[in-house]
């Protein structure tokens, strides 16, 4: 799997991201998951702060800590600013979003420490936070790129307005912004995000690229004939619906199963034609194009 730039002097990453949400598992399952992934050309784990009740980036951390290499194998992501009520986190009383530059500048170092690294390549703000002071976040996302600690600075679920807004306190790019992006949920090809991020040259990552497992569980004739097409499964099928659009969308697959990542990894195979693009569309609209 070829690694790809985000954007001009961005991280690359493999095109098909290994996503951590659900690895809250024992620790030898968790190092299966990450030399599996590594074997099919997975190279980017996607995390955030929150996953597993704040414990997934310690369980991922303890196979680095055991063997090191593997780091310089990897590219690592995680996300801030979400702040759930938890045991682990007994001063929040109440969910809500810390997107203060104490809170980012704490939480990249805690994700240093958790996944037993020396920098995180890609930092995300997890979601628009309504209390957001991009003065704040800035001199977080600064402090941390000038410090080494982290490389790369992106957003995600930002509209078009709020990544704009954000960018426009920065002096280095935004390098993403973390969507969700299906064939069930498409509205970011349709409301301007994805077009805003091309004229950026800026690619999007699409959390829940299957529709949660929804669009593969649910009897689909079309889908099914497609695939069958294809020689394809349908969730390889749904990940290269993905991979063909031209904003060059990076699928995040949230599997805690090994064989699905080998499942996932061979999507980047399919070629898919234009038209089969377009009937998948219809089938998921009900509809024509206009």
């Amino acid at each position: 799997m070829n690694p790809v730039p985000l954007t001009s002097g961005g991280p690359t990453f493999s095109r098909i991201i290994a996503g951590a949400w659900r690895w809250t598992l024992p620790v030898n399952e968790v190092e299966g998951l990450i030399h599996r992934a590594l074997d099919v050309g997975m190279t980017t784990f996607d995390h955030a702060d929150i996953y597993g009740d704040h414990q997934n980036e310690q369980l991922f951390g303890s196979v680095i800590e055991r063997t090191p290499s593997l780091r310089h194998k990897m590219q690592l992501i995680t996300k801030c600013g979400i702040m759930l009520v938890s045991v682990h986190r007994p001063s929040t009383w109440i969910k809500h979003y810390n997107t203060s530059r104490s809170h980012i500048e704490w939480s990249a170092e805690n994700s240093l420490k958790m996944l037993h690294t020396d920098h995180i390549d890609l930092l995300l703000i997890h979601r628009p936070d309504p209390m957001l002071d991009p003065h704040e976040v800035a001199e977080a996302f600064t402090a941390l790129k000038r410090d080494g600690k982290v490389l790369h600075f992106g957003v995600s679920n930002f509209t078009t307005a709020q990544f704009e807004m954000l960018q426009s306190y920065l002096d280095f790019p935004l390098v993403t912004n973390q969507l969700e992006i299906s064939l069930s949920h498409h509205q970011a090809m349709l409301d301007g995000t994805l077009d805003d991020l091309m004229r950026r040259r800026v690619a999007p990552m699409a959390w829940s690229p299957l529709g949660g497992g929804k669009l593969v569980k649910e009897p689909n004739d079309i889908l099914s004939a497609k695939a069958a097409k294809y020689k394809a499964t349908p969730s390889q099928l749904l990940l290269a619906w993905l991979l063909r659009h031209p904003a060059r969308i990076f699928p995040i697959i949230g599997t805690s199963k090994p064989d699905r990542l080998s499942d996932a990894a061979a999507a980047r195979d399919i070629q898919l034609d234009r038209q089969d693009w377009f009937d998948l569309w219809k089938a998921a609209t009900g509809q024509h194009v206009a």
